[in-house]
Order: C-alpha cells, then structure tokens, then sequence
C-alpha cells in the first residue's frame, strides 16, 4: 500500500509516494518492505526491497543518502549509479527517471516539486534537521534555478502523531528558545509533554513564505499504525533490538504504473 498527496499528484510530470511496510520481503521485526540499508536487516532482502521499489516505477535509478540528521541537502546534477549519492538529509534534482528516496521511521519524509515539475526534492526530516533549517535548504536551491515560492509545492508525509511524541522538558525548553511561538506546537497532559512535528514542519514552510494552499499534510501516525509503517519509538518501547524503514519516493516524469495501485 502507498500513500499520495493531492497536490503532487495534480503535477503531470512527476510520481510520488510514501510507501507503507506492506509487500516486500523481510521477514520478523522487519517484515515485509524494510528498505534501511542501515538496519540489521539481511542485506540481499534490503537489496530486493528496493528492487521492487525499482520496479513499481519501471526505473532502474535510486538514490538513498546516509542521512545523520543535518539541514545538507545534496544538489544532483549528474547521474548516479551507486545506492548511496552521499551523507546528507535530503536530494534535489532536474534530472528525468532518477529516483530520489528518504528513509524514516517517525520522522517526516518531506516531498517538494515545481509546479512545473521540473525541479524536485526529498528530504528526512527529523526535529534536528528541521531546527537546523533543513527546510530553509530546500527552499534555498529552488530559489537558485528561478522558482519562485508561490510555484513550489510541497508535501508532509505520514510520521509520528503529537499524541505519541512524548518529549522532556528539556527538549520543549530548546526548541521555545529559537522561538515562543513555537509553544503551540506543545501539549501538556498529565504532567507529560507532547511534540507535533509535522506543525513544526509546517511551521517552517510558512516561515519560508511558502503559501498554506501549497502545503498539504498527510496526517497518518507511524507509531500508531503497527500494520502500515517501522517507527523507531514503537520498537524501542517494545523493547526491540532494531527496526525497519519506511521509503518515500519523488521522481521527474510521471509513468503509467500509477494506475495499478490503491491510493490514499
């Protein structure tokens, strides 16, 4: 099962998706579409996890980072023939039928395009990246090849619910030091804290002067949802010695095998 956004989808020239855990290969903790070079998974699953990612979008080319929670965003102008293009946490491409991927579990994959499609982005963002400006990056690069905010599309992925993101004080403390106004984006229950990051990552946009009617988010929580999505939290609260990773794609060219799939 994948998941879409409404305003990506309106791009003709581009495909997308925020794919769940189902209709891979891995099996136990990781099972079934674990796509983290980076967990204990056996690797030769991984590998084929995303050869069928590979294949859903009929295109040989992917592109995965080591990401380590940074607002660096690597500009690709030439093509790649390895997995791995870098460390950074996110990917901005012109370049056709080259697959630009994030791996998360809890945080939010964020997907940008053109309106025209001919520019597009992937970035991980985690709450570091996005207190580091990962977001600032993006929009950063669009504005280097001429598109203007208004024709910049954007989309936030399934990730972790405020009601499942229980923070420390310490943590509230840090973020409410960049900006007060940033408290509206904490809830206090039973003398516990709760941090809604995708807001954060909205918030950020907005900051941008990204317009609201260009912004849509996907709210489906990671660690409620045991069936659809890995979360890192979810497993360490199960006690768990590792856990998978959710992919989400962006590519510059829309292909025909959309049809074939449901859609959320």
């Amino acid at each position: 099962m994948i998941f879409k956004s409404k305003k990506l989808s309106k791009i003709t020239n581009i495909s997308h998706a925020f794919f769940s855990k189902k209709g891979g290969i891995s099996s136990g903790i990781y099972k079934s579409l674990n796509c983290g070079l980076g967990s204990n998974d056996d690797r030769k699953n991984v590998i084929k996890n995303l050869n069928i990612i590979k294949k859903k979008f009929q295109i040989r080319e992917l592109n995965l980072l080591n990401q380590i929670h940074s607002n660096k965003i690597i500009d690709l102008t030439a093509r790649n023939k390895n997995l791995k293009i870098g460390t950074a946490d996110g990917i901005f491409t012109s370049i056709e039928k080259s697959l630009l991927a994030i791996l998360t579990a809890d945080c939010i994959p964020i997907l940008f395009s053109s309106r025209c499609g001919n520019y597009i982005c992937a970035i991980h963002g985690g709450w570091k990246g996005l207190y580091k400006n990962i977001i600032k990056s993006s929009i950063m690069l669009f504005k280097k090849y001429k598109i203007k905010k208004q024709h910049i599309i954007c989309a936030i992925g399934p990730s972790i619910d405020q009601k499942s993101y229980e923070v420390k004080i310490k943590f509230m403390n840090k973020i409410l030091k960049k900006n007060i106004k940033y408290k509206k984006l904490f809830k206090i229950k039973k003398n516990k804290i709760f941090f809604d990051i995708k807001k954060y990552a909205y918030e950020k946009l907005i900051e941008e002067n990204l317009p609201r009617n260009n912004i849509e988010i996907i709210n489906i929580d990671t660690y409620a949802n045991p069936d659809l999505f890995f979360s890192h939290r979810r497993s360490v609260h199960k006690k768990e010695h590792d856990y998978g990773r959710n992919i989400s794609i962006i590519v510059k060219k829309k292909l025909p095998y959309e049809n074939n799939f449901l859609f959320k």
